[in-house]
């Protein structure tokens, strides 16, 4: 039986060898939107950040970043992004479901259109909860189900887009500061382009409370 995780790295990098940067490389607008709620200076973890659009935008605003991809391609990619634009990253090719993330900390995990299967999703998030530090926040965005009636980006494979609802009840309720599910109009590259339904949270750390 074939590992899963090396039939995604290989899906990613035959993406990400494209000399074009698919999904642009201008940050995502729901991460600058929420930028005010990272501590200044704090430490972050940007979660499958591929070609590395987010790790790069948040490493110039001051912020100390960690990004991880499955990807060595992508990673590659990133680190000539971050090399141009003249800032330190700590990179590191890893699995978001295997990699440790340590109790309380980061000043904000992000997770931009990583899309996981319900069960697993579940896991993580209580995972990297617990990851943040207590002034910490969690920024979250992915497609929904009602993306694979579009074609405007995401994945094609039901199981791992989930309903707003079902994103809501893996957080807990009094640690959520903002919660969106509809449709926006996302241009990230060329296979992030129109119309998309998404769901956005904005999760505290539950050490604040």
């Amino acid at each position: 039986m074939s590992d899963p995780g090396e039939k995604l790295k290989r899906f990613w990098d035959s993406r990400y060898r494209s000399s074009d940067y698919i999904y642009g490389v201008r940050p995502n607008d729901t991460l600058v939107a929420h930028l005010y709620r990272i501590p200044p200076k704090g430490r972050v973890l940007c979660l499958a950040d591929g070609e590395g659009r987010n790790s790069v935008f948040l490493a110039k605003q001051g912020f100390v970043v960690t990004a991880i991809d499955i990807s060595s391609a992508g990673v590659a990619k990133a680190e000539q992004l971050a090399a141009n634009e003249g800032v330190s990253i700590d990179y590191r090719v890893a699995d978001v479901t295997t990699f440790d993330v340590a109790p309380l900390a980061w000043d904000a995990i992000v997770s931009i259109f990583l899309h996981l299967p319900q069960r697993l999703r579940q896991a993580l998030h209580t995972r990297w909860l617990a990851g943040l530090s207590p002034s910490g926040v969690f920024i979250y965005e992915a497609y929904t189900r009602d993306q694979l009636n579009r074609t405007t980006g995401g994945p094609r494979e039901p199981q791992v887009l989930a309903a707003p609802d079902e994103v809501k009840q893996d957080f807990p309720p009094d640690c959520i500061e903002l919660f969106f599910a509809g449709e926006r109009e996302i241009q990230e590259g060329t296979h992030h382009t129109g119309l998309g339904s998404v769901c956005q949270v904005i999760v505290s750390s539950p050490a604040r409370q």
